[in-house]
């Protein structure tokens, strides 16, 4: 009978389910929260997300700069155009995420992530597994989307 490997967050592991290629956090029994295990996972996940980002920007750079041309056919300059347009407004959706990764790793710094920004609860091991720049627990996260129905109408 073969027994089971332990796995290390900090290994990057294929076949599996990952987030940015490193396995989910595997909680031990009585663990304290936001100990320096889980807040290293954390770290680890941001900086792995933060460079697949920044790498797509480089792509994109390079790509505009091989692809741009001047084409005589005003549909073929407008179809490249559009293409373009679209890239840009992703790279700047990502831009912001970066600056959102940014300021959350400037939390683990501080030892002020994955609590609750509104009512100061722990976030949850999953919830920021799912969404590792969470600022409000689920119930806050719920209140406010209520809330925001509410006003817009939506």
């Amino acid at each position: 009978m073969a027994t089971a490997k332990k796995k290390t967050t900090a290994t990057p592991v294929k076949n599996s389910v990952t987030l940015h290629g490193i396995a989910p956090y595997q909680e031990k029994a009585k663990e304290e929260y936001m100990n320096e295990r889980q807040l290293s996972h954390f770290k680890l996940i941001l900086n792995a997300w933060r460079r697949e980002l920044m790498e797509e920007v480089d792509r994109t750079v390079t790509h505009m700069k091989d692809e741009a041309a001047n084409f005589p056919d005003p549909a073929d300059r407008a179809t490249q155009e559009e293409e373009f347009s679209l890239e840009l407004r992703t790279r700047d959706r990502e831009r912001k995420l970066i600056k959102k990764i940014d300021k959350t790793l400037t939390r683990v710094e501080e030892d002020d992530y994955g609590f609750c920004d509104q009512c100061g609860v722990e976030i949850g091991i999953r919830r920021l597994e799912a969404r590792p720049t969470a600022e409000l627990c689920i119930d806050c996260k719920t209140l406010d989307e209520i809330k925001e129905k509410q006003i817009t109408g939506g």
